[in-house]
């Protein structure tokens, strides 16, 4: 909703601009010249990411250009900012190789060109096995300044279909974030051992739904929350908790972790083992992993 926001701001600061200049929006291919010049400045921009060129990248965007850059979460100001933000892919090893359009039309207010355009780019570089894609959806806002064409303003965002895709398929946890959610994972088990409602609420989404084979309903969040106070208040304890065979599916910003496990509980003198296995799925908002569901079956 943001990017959204500045595009339409952009674009009215410009219009209103426009219209106390009683300008009229003209067709890029009814200037046909300055057209091919603006699609020139926006090559000039790939090419400056494709040879890694921060002088040429510079000199293509205005000194107070301003806007969005793909996953950046506030408006971005200046130049300086821009190649801050693109010190790293211009930097690094792994880099745009290649670009082509998709999509791209141009229109003109007076010295100002309003550039919608849809591309491919290609990613590529050592350690990689083999080239990658990415599709973007860009906004670009070019305005000619001292008999050049500048990129002014952008709001540069990944293409929906691209978005789905990516949600859809499996990646990877870096090593720290799937500690993260694994100690998740055991900070709800051992929660619910020790009663510790402060901790479970934490954990626990609203929406969760848990499926036991001891129970014959599936249970909501406030039933698990009046099971582990029913436990702790009948005198339970958690004496051992070990989880083995664990595997990990990780789509977007959902995880599933599939395990076997095996909890000693005490209540008074006696003494039980319970072993199964386990599918749980966390979703990770706002930085921390709630546990939203899980599927438990106990060994006979």
């Amino acid at each position: 909703m943001g990017k959204r926001l500045l595009a339409l701001a952009m674009l009215g600061v410009f219009f209103g601009v426009c219209a106390d200049a009683q300008l009229v929006p003209v067709a890029g291919e009814k200037r046909p010249a300055d057209r091919e010049a603006v699609l020139k400045s926006l090559d000039k921009i790939f090419q400056g990411f494709i040879h890694q060129d921060d002088e040429a990248l510079r000199a293509t965007h205005a000194d107070h250009w301003i806007g969005f850059l793909e996953g950046s979460n506030n408006v971005m100001h200046g130049v300086d900012e821009y190649m801050k933000a693109s010190s790293s892919p211009v930097k690094s090893s792994v880099h745009m190789t290649g670009y082509r359009l998709l999509e791209a039309d141009v229109l003109f207010y007076g010295d100002v060109a309003i550039v919608p355009f849809v591309c491919e780019i290609e990613i590529g570089g050592p350690g990689l096995a083999q080239p990658f894609t990415n599709k973007l959806r860009i906004l670009d806002v070019f305005a000619k300044l001292n008999g050049a064409w500048v990129q002014v303003a952008t709001d540069t965002a990944q293409s929906p279909d691209k978005q789905a895709a990516a949600l859809a398929s499996p990646r990877t946890l870096r090593d720290e974030a799937k500690k993260d959610l694994l100690d998740a994972r055991e900070a709800v088990w051992r929660g619910y051992f020790a009663g510790d409602r402060a901790k479970l609420e934490e954990l626990l989404a609203a929406e969760l739904i848990a499926v036991d084979d001891s129970s014959p309903k599936w249970q909501g969040r406030d039933d698990v929350l009046a099971g582990a106070k029913t436990f702790v208040e009948r005198g339970g304890k958690l004496t051992r908790l070990e989880f083995t065979d664990t595997e990990t599916q990780v789509y977007g910003y959902t995880a599933i972790i599939y395990s076997k496990y095996l909890y000693e509980i005490e209540s008074g003198e006696k003494s039980s083992t319970q072993t199964g296995r386990a599918t749980e799925t966390f979703v990770l908002r706002q930085g921390k992993w709630l546990n939203t569901g899980w599927h438990l079956d106990a060994a006979k």
